[in-house]
């Protein structure tokens, strides 16, 4: 194929991607109002089953009520008319591609496929399964456990002694750094399947990951930082812990 062939296919494999993403993303607006109160806002939500799940969890290891987190109350508020609106188009479309993700990296494999020598595709029968797992892991990670850990931290801190500041996020804030938990976790948690194709194509080798397990603890400490919104070292031990032990 000549190089505008391999345009014109890559250019239908994202149209495929992006059909796909608006099928779901207007799936997730008709049911806006229940989408948000029953999904979106678990994470801030007194009943959200973390909560329960985290402190039976803490008194499990007898470790009395040190993973129990306190339910919060969050009001949020729109400063514009359409804040509402255009919310419920970003969170329409995040969604949206968060549950095409296994079709979308489907469509990017059958493009790059045909490149591939049959010595590289000999390992790669269960890709799709793999990858779609580790991102929904890794999404499942940040919404149930980093995102309470997260907005608890970030909604009790207090500036003042006397409570003068209270906190009354906007809804797009909110979106942003739940948006930035689920993607960036699912993404983190990638990292089996790229080891093992850097593996495999012979780039590293697990010698040299052994090697760099201290270069690689300062690496993931800075990644965890950039995922968690919160500055607490325990949000970001929550991300350090599962991303090094996948490593």
């Amino acid at each position: 194929m000549s190089f505008i062939d391999h345009l014109e296919e890559l250019r239908w494999h994202i149209v495929r991607c992006v059909v796909a993403v608006l099928v779901l993303a207007v799936i997730i607006f008709l049911n806006i109002q229940w989408v948000f109160d029953n999904i979106i806002a678990g994470p801030i939500n007194p009943n959200f089953v973390s909560y329960k799940g985290l402190c039976d969890f803490s008194n499990w290891l007898h470790l009395g009520d040190a993973l129990c987190l306190q339910p919060i109350s969050v009001s949020m508020q729109t400063t514009t008319f359409g804040g509402q609106f255009f919310s419920s188009f970003s969170i329409a479309f995040v969604g949206g591609f968060i549950g095409a993700f296994p079709y979308i990296f489907w469509e990017f494999w059958r493009f790059v496929k045909p490149a591939l020598k049959p010595s590289e595709l000999k390992n790669t029968r269960f890709i799709i399964v793999f990858v779609s797992f580790f991102f929904f892991l890794g999404a499942a990670f940040g919404y149930f456990i980093l995102g309470p850990f997260t907005f608890n931290f970030l909604t009790n801190f207090q500036i003042s002694a006397s409570n003068m500041v209270q906190v009354k996020p906007t809804i797009s804030d909110y979106l942003d750094n739940l948006t930035n938990l689920i993607l960036g976790c699912g993404i983190a948690f990638e990292m089996p399947v790229l080891a093992y194709a850097l593996t495999k194509i012979g780039l590293i080798t697990p010698s040299f990951l052994k090697r760099s397990r201290k270069y690689a603890a300062i690496v993931i400490l800075v990644v965890a930082a950039v995922i968690t919104p919160s500055p607490d070292w325990i949000s970001q031990m929550i991300v350090f812990i599962p991303l090094f032990g996948l490593y």
